[in-house]
């Protein structure tokens, strides 16, 4: 329990920060080229570790043809359909919005754990999750956000990318109970790019890549290696190892730690409602592993 509350909530505070870095690169990397060369990149790094393991004889084995179907559409839906909606969305409607409809996965994922998995609905589970949802909108500032007709379609793209990553993580859970963590993560990076490869080159007609300089190389190479390879093998694992209703708590890390890096980095004020909210987070998440 202990070692996947580690994986989950590191692999959530990852993300936490990785906006930063996309604020800096999406404006010169188009967004499913973008995420395109981070499944590329993600799934080479895995790729050599994974022959790296076997060429030492202690490696995984590769899955038998008859598994593939299973792993390449758990990418489908968690690259290909999820992160690409959320890159859609924010794209149509605004940041608040993003942050607000996409913080309802946690709720989602415990919903899909109790109809897929068959686990237990607990109340001290429920109100777990609702603890740290009400810490999420403490944290978010919602008079900045703007649901009307103007973004109605990102929106929905929003609501798209937060159930179908509530499912993702359910059926990765599904797919790991036989199978090594790492197998299941590079599988799905390839599944992933079935979708984004082809929607990075329809992209390319009307959205070029823009001027390359060192500081776009790194922001690519971490978020391919950091934000990808290890943070989506350490929420792959923490799923592997913890209930998913228990790990989907996990994900409220990233709202915090995005936070805190505003306040640190960009000298955003230390406010009540961010230490309220980053309070009955933990909470729910200390109430949930404690069950």
């Amino acid at each position: 329990m202990v070692r996947g509350a580690v994986y989950g909530l590191t692999a959530a505070a990852i993300w936490g920060g990785m906006y930063v870095v996309s604020d800096v690169v999406l404006p010169v990397i188009p967004p499913f080229t973008l995420l395109t060369l981070r499944l590329v990149l993600g799934g080479a790094v895995l790729l050599g570790l994974l022959a790296y393991q076997r060429r030492n004889g202690n490696g995984p084995a590769f899955p038998h043809r008859a598994d593939l179907p299973a792993l390449l559409g758990v990418g489908i839906i968690g690259f290909g359909v999820s992160i690409g909606a959320q890159f859609v969305g924010t794209d149509l409607s605004t940041a608040i919005n993003g942050s607000v409809v996409t913080s309802a996965s946690p709720a989602f994922i415990v919903l899909f754990a109790a109809l897929i998995l068959r686990e237990r609905l607990t109340v001290r589970r429920v109100l777990a999750v609702g603890l740290a949802s009400v810490g999420v909108l403490l944290i978010l500032d919602l008079s900045q956000a703007n649901f009307s007709s103007d973004t109605f379609r990102g929106d929905v793209s929003l609501a798209v990318a937060a159930v179908t990553w509530a499912l993702y993580s359910v059926l990765v859970r599904r797919v790991s109970r036989n199978r090594d963590t790492l197998v299941v993560t590079l599988a799905a990076f390839a599944g992933g790019l079935f979708l984004t490869a082809p929607a990075a080159l329809i992209e390319s007609g009307t959205r070029p890549i823009g001027e390359i300089t060192p500081a776009i190389v790194l922001g690519v190479l971490y978020l391919g290696v950091i934000s990808t390879a290890v943070a989506m093998w350490m929420w792959n694992r923490a799923f592997a190892l913890v209930d998913a209703s228990v790990a989907s708590l996990f994900f409220f890390a990233q709202p915090v730690v995005g936070a805190a890096l505003s306040v640190i980095l960009l000298g955003q004020p230390l406010t009540a409602p961010l230490i309220a909210g980053s309070v009955l987070i933990a909470a729910g998440v200390l109430l949930a592993l404690r069950g």
